[in-house]
């Protein structure tokens, strides 16, 4: 796992993710979800509200970034996490050994 400082006092950035998603991490994953969900709904219904075009398509555009951001979670979420974490439990246990 590689990881860069970020400045003195800062956690550490890291750079390619993990292959298994732990309990927490499945928390703070499901409420981005639903934030960027909300988001999209929102700027869908107020786009549609709006009298100005030009304002109207400024917030479509918005909603559209959302939606993007949305999809690119769901596509990084689509992996097998228990074989993943069978297979790093299998490495803790050979570097034991």
């Amino acid at each position: 796992m590689q990881q860069t400082m970020q400045g003195q006092g800062q956690q550490p950035v890291m750079q390619v993710p993990p292959k298994v998603i732990t309990v927490k991490d499945h928390s703070y994953l499901k409420d981005q979800l639903s934030w960027l969900l909300l988001a999209m709904k929102k700027c869908r219904h107020f786009a549609q509200e709006c009298t100005d075009p030009q304002i109207a398509q400024a917030i479509d555009r918005a909603g559209q970034m959302h939606q993007r951001h949305y999809t690119m979670l769901l596509k990084h979420l689509q992996t097998d996490n228990v074989t993943a974490m069978q297979q790093v439990q299998q490495q803790m246990q050979q570097m034991q050994q």
